[in-house]
């Protein structure tokens, strides 16, 4: 059973969601197909993804009711501004399939160019406003893009979806989330952006072959990835693990049959190497990427 974390406006979602970032459309149908046959109610996705026709396929396929499910999408740059943002949300909803969007967040703060990130985030208030969202967030929002973001729009975000693992935990972007009320979102939350291809270099490790990671998960019988995921959940934070292979898919959502001690979280903690995978979103222009949303 997933547990759920309440959010700043009062809406529901399940702590751990199921992430698509990376995944083929052709493999993304199979992926949330048996991502829900697992248990998962939390499907999150982006238009930069190119997947979100597939996401919504597979939610069809599934039977199960829209509203048991949380689906979640982002905002990319290239649509940013204000009626740029409404035809966005407008290009999202039709390649799901839906006409209401449960999270829709700004994939980048964009502080190049901040005045349109503004302007975006203004459409989610409408959008939240006219009841076509029912929460609104951002993701990659550093405390300083968060503090200007605060003095420019009216509602607060609902969730900051940022990388975190066990190598980045980000404990500055963590504390301004908790001032403003904002739930932090884990993406990469077993450290997969470590050792993707095509990102870092051949020195990097993956946490799945952690010691430390490795002695917790022996002496509760789990997984690396299941005592990752727990440490999340632990800690209060939500975590959107992605996988397509089946076997992973379910393993990743068999966490709540554990507990991990005080000093194992702390042990956790301390492995924080303060080093991130990602891009940096103050050092790195998402607007000069060769990216746009086609229509749907």
């Amino acid at each position: 059973m997933n547990q759920h974390i309440t959010l700043n406006n009062g809406m529901s979602i399940p702590a751990l969601g199921f992430g698509v970032f990376q995944s083929a459309p052709e493999e993304t149908t199979a992926a949330v197909e048996q991502a829900l046959n697992a248990g998962y109610r939390h499907i999150d996705t982006a238009a930069g993804y190119g997947n979100e026709r597939e996401v919504g396929e597979a939610i069809r396929r599934s039977g199960i009711e829209r509203n048991d499910i949380v689906i979640e999408t982002k905002v990319w740059v290239s649509d940013y501004g204000y009626d740029e943002t409404l035809h966005a949300f407008e290009k999202s909803a039709t390649k799901l399939g839906v006409a209401q969007i449960d999270l829709l967040i700004l994939h980048q703060p964009m502080p190049q160019h901040f005045e349109r990130t503004v302007q975006a985030y203004r459409a989610l208030e409408q959008l939240l406003t006219d009841g076509r969202v029912r929460a609104i967030g951002v993701s990659n929002f550093m405390p300083n893009h968060l503090a200007a973001l605060r003095e420019q729009t009216e509602v607060v975000p609902a969730v900051n979806q940022v990388e975190l693992h066990p190598y980045f935990t980000q404990p500055n972007v963590q504390r301004a989330n908790a001032e403003h009320g904002i739930l932090t979102q884990a993406w990469s939350p077993i450290g997969g952006i470590t050792f993707y291809p095509g990102w870092g270099d051949d020195t990097r490790r993956s946490m799945l072959d952690d010691e430390t990671i490795g002695r917790i998960a022996e002496a509760h019988g789990k997984t690396p990835a299941q005592v990752m995921l727990r440490w999340h959940i632990q800690e209060g934070r939500s975590a959107i693990p992605k996988s397509t292979n089946p076997e992973r898919i379910t393993q990743n959502i068999d966490v709540f049959d554990f507990e991990l001690a005080t000093d194992e979280l702390s042990d956790i903690d301390a492995l924080d190497r303060g080093v991130r995978g990602g891009p940096d979103p103050d050092e790195v222009d998402p607007s000069t990427w060769d990216l746009t949303i086609p229509e749907a």
